[in-house]
């Protein structure tokens, strides 16, 4: 692929900051909700996914900021036969 068009294909850092926040609070609700049925504490249950929000926030965007370094198609030359 050619460098101008790799470079238009690539998501900005807010891009990236956005999508980290909306499946942040996707997956911490998910997280709140089943630490609530193991715990049956809503505190312990907001407790647990408050810090798990912030944790998996910061691992999910420098995940994604890592991934754009790489040239899109390069992964695919990992797994294929020589």
């Amino acid at each position: 692929m050619e460098p101008a068009i790799q470079e238009e294909l690539k998501e900005s850092r807010m891009r990236s900051l956005i999508k980290g926040i909306t499946w942040r609070i996707l997956g911490t609700l998910d997280t709140v909700v089943i630490s609530y049925f193991i715990t049956g504490s809503w505190t312990f249950a907001f407790s647990i996914g408050s810090i798990e929000v912030v944790s998996k926030l910061v691992l999910y965007y420098f995940h994604e900021r890592i991934w754009q370094m790489l040239p899109r198609g390069s992964v695919r030359s990992w797994f294929s036969k020589k």
